[in-house]
Parts: C-alpha cells; sequence; structure tokens
C-alpha cells in the first residue's frame, strides 16, 4: 500500500524523484493560509495553563524566550495512567521566518528532559500545520535522530489529533528510519471526544482553531455516525468499594479511628517502613496492571481469612453436585492460572471468560451491570481457591 501511495505521488507531481518536492505540494489542510489564535485565547491559555502546573511564558531575558512565546510545547497535566501529558500544537508554529527550527527542537528537548525519567504521553494537534509553516524534511528527519533512546523507552504513546494525508505520508516515508517498538506507539485520533479515553480534556488548553476544526468535521458527517463519548454500563459499588467513593462513604465503613482510609493508612506506613530512602520515590509511574490489580484486592477486602469463610460458607448451600464440579472446574483453573507467565491467563483474566458463565444477576435484565461483581467474585474464588475448598 505505502509503495503505491508513493508511486501515485511520483506520477502526479510530474516525476520528480524528491520526497520533499512531493510533500510541499501535497494539501495539507483546506485552510492554507497560517493564522495565528488571537491574542485574548493565548492570554487566557497561558494563565490556564499556568494554573495546571503547565508550561508559560519565559522570562523575556530567557535563551528559549522566543520560542516559548507561541506556545507551540505545553504540558498540560497526566493521562488518565497517571502520565504526564507533553502537547505540541502545529498551528501555534509561526511562518518559517519568524521561528529557528532548530531552537525549537531544542526547546522541545528541554521540555522533555524534565520527564523522560518517568513515563509520558505525547499528543500532537496536527491542524494548522501548512505550506508557510511546516518543517522541513530533513528537520523532521533529524527530529527523529536527535531523540535518542532516554527519549524514546519512556514515551507509551504518541498520539497524532486531526491526521491529514500529509501526515499519514510522512510516516510511510520514515518507516524504514522507526523502530517497530516505536511505530506501535503511534495512534491517530480523528476527534477530540476520543481524547477522553486517554486524557481529562479539561487539563488540555486546546487551541480555538482546532477546537472548530473539531466542529467543523463532526457537523459535516451524517448524523448516524457522528462520534461521541461513550459511558461504559455502571456496576453497582462492591460492599467494600476502597476507590470512586465518597470519603464520607469510606469514613463508616473502610477506615480506622482516626478517619484515615484504609488505603491510604497501609500505604504510607508501608512506605514509612520500607520506601523513605528509596532514590527517586514517586518519580516513576507504577505498572498500570499492577495498580489495577491492587485496587481490585482493596475494592473487594484485603481481609482473606474472613472471605474464605464467607465464600465457604455460601458454597455449602449448593447442591452437592454443584459443588463438586464448581470445586473441580476452579481447581483445573487454577492450574492455568500458575502458568500465566506463559499463556498470560491470569486469574483476573480468567474471570473475565468464565465469570459469567458462573454466575448470573436474579434479573436477566440486569446482568450486563452485574458483570463487574461476578468477575470480582470469580477472581477472588481463584484466589482463595485453596483456603475455600480445604474443608
Amino acid at each position: 500500500m505505502s509503495s503505491d501511495l508513493l508511486v501515485d505521488l511520483h506520477d502526479d507531481l510530474g516525476g520528480d524523484d524528491s520526497p520533499s518536492a512531493a510533500l510541499d505540494q501535497l494539501k495539507l489542510v483546506q485552510d492554507k493560509q497560517w493564522l495565528p489564535d488571537d491574542p485574548v485565547s493565548l492570554s487566557k491559555s497561558a494563565s490556564d495553563i499556568k494554573s495546571l502546573g503547565g508550561t508559560s511564558h519565559l522570562p523575556w531575558d530567557d535563551p528559549f524566550y522566543d520560542i516559548a512565546r507561541h506556545q507551540i510545547v505545553e504540558v498540560a497535566g497526566d493521562d488518565n495512567f497517571g502520565r504526564k501529558v507533553i502537547v505540541f500544537n502545529a498551528c501555534r508554529m509561526p511562518p518559517h521566518h519568524q521561528l529557528d527550527h532548530h531552537k525549537l527542537l531544542m526547546y522541545l528537548k528541554q521540555t522533555l528532559d524534565k520527564y523522560v525519567e518517568s513515563d509520558y504521553t505525547l499528543i500532537y494537534f496536527h491542524h494548522g500545520l501548512t505550506s508557510e509553516n511546516k518543517p522541513s524534511l530533513s528537520w523532521l528527519r533529524d527530529a527523529y535522530r536527535e531523540f535518542d533512546r532516554k527519549y524514546k523507552k519512556n514515551i507509551k504513546a504518541l498520539y497524532i489529533v486531526h491526521p491529514t494525508m500529509f501526515i499519514r505520508t510522512i510516516l510511510i516515508l520514515f518507516k524504514p528510519f522507526i523502530s517497530f517498538k516505536f511505530g506501535r506507539k503511534i495512534n491517530y485520533i480523528n476527534y477530540l471526544s476520543e481524547l477522553e479515553e486517554i486524557v481529562k480534556c479539561d487539563q488540555l488548553v486546546i487551541p480555538n482553531r482546532v477546537r472548530e476544526y473539531d466542529d467543523k468535521i463532526r457537523l459535516s458527517l451524517k448524523p448516524s455516525v457522528v462520534p461521541g463519548p461513550i459511558s461504559p454500563p455502571h456496576s453497582p459499588p462492591l460492599p467494600s468499594q476502597q476507590f470512586g467513593v465518597p470519603l464520607s462513604a469510606l469514613r463508616h465503613s473502610a477506615a480506622d479511628s482516626e478517619g484515615i482510609p484504609l488505603v491510604m493508612r497501609a500505604t504510607i506506613e508501608f512506605l514509612q517502613e520500607n520506601g523513605l530512602k528509596t532514590e527517586g520515590i514517586f518519580r516513576r509511574s507504577a505498572n498500570v496492571s499492577l495498580v489495577k490489580e491492587i485496587k481490585q484486592k482493596y475494592n473487594s477486602d484485603v481481609d482473606t481469612e474472613s472471605q474464605a469463610e464467607r465464600i465457604r460458607n455460601m458454597l455449602t448451600s449448593l447442591p452437592e453436585e454443584n459443588y463438586t464440579s464448581l470445586r473441580f472446574l476452579i481447581q483445573f483453573l487454577a492450574q492455568v492460572s500458575a502458568e500465566s507467565e506463559v499463556n498470560k491467563m491470569t486469574n483476573a483474566n480468567l474471570a473475565v471468560v468464565f465469570g459469567p458463565n458462573l454466575l448470573w444477576g436474579q434479573d436477566a435484565s440486569m446482568t450486563l451491570s452485574a458483570i463487574g461483581p461476578i468477575n470480582n467474585f470469580t477472581r477472588i474464588l481463584l484466589d482463595l481457591h485453596q483456603e475455600v475448598f480445604t474443608q
């Protein structure tokens, strides 16, 4: 496919063999003229970003002042996985004669230097890149080479918002230079609504031009295909829910005598005993899967002995043939889970597969909302199978 595209470009442009010449003649966006955001928007954006802890204008005597004042590169809070978000706004790049592209690259590296030791996410708003302000192909190649392993190792995702044929072609041309591992981190985002799955958009100071363009392309779609955020079905809170509930609820069910939530107390006590001398404590993001697993355990009560006893008592109400079959199946699934490093089927993954086949909601119409508790119970049953089935 990529070779066909390059052949088409070659033929359409009169057979010029230069990739730069081909890219220079591509239609980048509908509005070819470069237009800056209005001054009011820029000053508001600067104050908003400063309040969010992001990059603001540097002092006038800073060596990168002439770059930073355009607000091309910004730091915008954290994504939904707790990783720092760096934003690159193409629409804020001035025309070639007003911008030192080499200096822009150095400023981008200086910004990333503050965060590359931890996992981070890069969001690139492509709309607004025109023939007047787009960098040369050689600059893009040099930029990719400038970012050595230090920068590429901890970038967990690069999101390209509002991709055009230009940016897709760039990636095709750069395919020989881009490693397979890095290529898997590149994602296209067609609409701003899709960003909600990645980052809280109220943290991003999105340029007005980008928002207006997003509204324009959404309105051009047929009503039946206009994208929008999808709200997943909400599961009822678990009896021992620790996360996603107000502190007032934890005060009565999951707090100590001083009203401190169990999770906070246990975590801080552990860090006091084991982590105070750890170099760079809190600087590196935790493994997302591990955090999710620990949250599940807290939400389902960490008192394993009482849990096992309650489950054991509950299972005694089953008919003997049901109980025998369940025990036989769970013991087998425990053997599967024991080899999870190879087969990738942990207790949590097995619960997703077998939970809906072992348990049902009392009301069939409520099965979807009960999926969370059902899978959670199945995982606990697998976690505690030895204690549950010992008697």
